[in-house]
């Protein structure tokens, strides 16, 4: 019985110590394999928005060339961008296969389409397109309406003008102003007259002042020089 109860002695387990350098290439490699499946994502995703570009073409040809809103443009990136222009752009969804045309607005960014064809996408740029050139259209006849209005203005006012004018011009031939500077040279004599004058009353009082003063220190002078 008191060998049953006898402890059995325990054995060592090896200890198994993770493997640095093992780790590091196992990681490099998940990380290369990803950065290829990253690459090849964004290479899809240019050539989808290269074919999309493409399909413009006829669309941005048929614009006026006076109209310069439209220039389109291809931007690599982490998220590749076609620009329609300096507002509008298409980039793929997060799918990687549906299209999504976006405008950038003063209230934020606004999705105006979302696709996975090249058609429907390409139906809802047309429209786009053309809404600004009526919007252009709108602007241009609403300065214009401006403009005729601002000539108007000065047209009517020239008139006024002149019936204006036609009294004031013997005014200023009449002989007033020479009166006015007559005048004005004789009070400004009179001024200059009126100063000299205070100033030579001035200087009396100061002389007087002074005699008063000095006057008995040379009574007193004299008299000691008498005696």
């Amino acid at each position: 019985m008191s060998d049953m109860h006898r402890e059995t002695p325990q054995r060592d387990i090896p200890k198994i110590t993770p493997h640095l350098a093992g780790a590091v290439r196992r990681v490099r490699v998940e990380d290369a394999e990803h950065s290829e499946v990253l690459a090849e994502l964004r290479s899809a995703e240019n050539a989808r928005l290269e074919m999309m570009k493409e399909a413009l073409k006829p669309i941005l040809a048929q614009v006026p060339e006076e109209i310069d809103l439209f220039d389109t443009g291809l931007v690599p990136g982490e998220h590749p961008r076609l620009f329609i222009d300096m507002l509008a752009y298409i980039e793929m969804a997060r799918d990687r296969r549906s299209y999504r045309f976006l405008q950038d607005t003063r209230h934020g960014r606004v999705t105006l389409a979302e696709s996975e064809t090249i058609d429907g996408m390409l139906e809802a740029v047309t429209d786009y397109i053309a809404r600004r050139m009526v919007e252009r259209e709108k602007a241009l006849v609403s300065d214009q309406t401006v403009e005729d209005a601002a000539r108007r203005l000065v047209a009517n006012a020239a008139p006024k003008a002149a019936v204006t004018e036609a009294p004031i011009a013997p005014l200023m031939t009449s002989p007033a102003p020479r009166r006015r500077s007559f005048f004005v040279g004789a009070l400004i004599a009179f001024v200059n007259t009126l100063g000299v004058l205070a100033v030579l009353f001035l200087l009396g009082i100061g002389a007087w002042v002074v005699w008063a003063l000095a006057s008995p220190l040379v009574m007193a002078a004299l008299d000691q020089v008498n005696r």
